[in-house]
């Protein structure tokens, strides 16, 4: 399986480096750059092992890799090294380098068996950078494109699920950032600049947790700008698809309060998202 190798290698860490500390192997400082020219590719990659697991600081192994790429290029430890120095900058929040070393495992061996691993380790190190909802949410976009990398060319492999889950946060994520801004629209009465972020809710963001309240927010939107028919569609809609949720019974009784009831009418873009979704008229 794609990546299991690397998986297997790294959990098995531990245990090697209890056998390597007892042969001398663990816990001293690292060798010189002349030092390393009198170890093998293996006993330098086995020693960064070490250093990874039973030093207090995960960075100082990464000197490890990066020396077997110098010292043994295009050998099968240079190729073992170059994830692991992707592992160790992921590791210790150095993302930008992170993605560097993973792209260039990608680029350099495409079609080996970590290639799903390295494209995982890409995505994440932009999926841990997304900041809360108040911030630009920039790599939040390239935490999806690279996500969706995985799912779509890595779909066999074991990081596939944990992609979709992550996607699924990320679009999540964006969804909260329109709903952010539209209610900071709102608030202060700007009902147009408003209506567009809750629309792009309800048009691109359909599967996520804020629809119910998007659609709660345009009723109250339209009611303000006195657009009837669109806010009565668009409880129509939020009945249809949450009537359990207490958006709902907000938007119910804010018709109500005005002498109407949920009911499609029209053909505003909500009565064509109504006869898409309840009455499936795509045409």
């Amino acid at each position: 399986m794609a990546g299991k190798a690397t998986g297997m290698r790294i959990g098995a860490v531990l245990l090697l480096s209890s056998v390597l500390a007892a042969c001398g192997g663990g816990g001293g400082s690292s060798p010189s750059g002349t030092e390393f020219e009198n170890l093998t590719a293996e006993q330098i990659y086995r020693q960064g092992e070490v250093k990874l697991e039973t030093g207090k600081r995960p960075a100082d192994a990464l000197v490890y890799f990066q020396e077997i790429e110098r010292l043994y290029p295009y050998t099968e430890y240079a190729k073992r090294a170059l994830i692991m120095q992707a592992f160790v900058l992921h590791k210790t929040k150095k993302y930008e380098e992170a993605r560097a070393a993973a792209q260039r495992y990608l680029d350099f061996y495409p079609g080996d068996e970590d290639a799903a691993y390295a494209q995982y380790l890409l995505a994440l190190s932009y999926y841990d950078q997304i900041e809360d909802v108040g911030r630009d949410q920039g790599l939040t976009y390239q935490a999806l494109q690279a996500m969706r990398d995985v799912i779509e060319l890595y779909p066999d492999s074991e990081y596939a699920q944990s992609a979709v889950l992550k996607f699924d946060l990320a679009f999540d994520h964006l969804a909260a950032k329109e709903m952010e801004i539209g209610r900071y629209y709102l608030k202060r009465k700007n009902y147009t600049a408003a209506l567009n972020r809750f629309r792009s809710v309800v048009q691109d963001f359909q599967t996520t947790t804020h629809t119910a309240e998007a659609l709660y927010r345009i009723v109250e939107c339209y009611l303000a700008l006195g657009f009837e028919e669109e806010a009565q569609t668009a409880a129509a809609i939020l009945g249809y698809n949450y009537q359990s949720s207490p958006f709902y019974q907000d938007a119910f009784n804010l018709l109500k309060g005005r002498g109407l009831a949920p009911e499609a009418k029209g053909n505003s873009w909500l009565a064509k998202i109504y006869r898409q979704m309840i009455r499936g008229e795509w045409l």
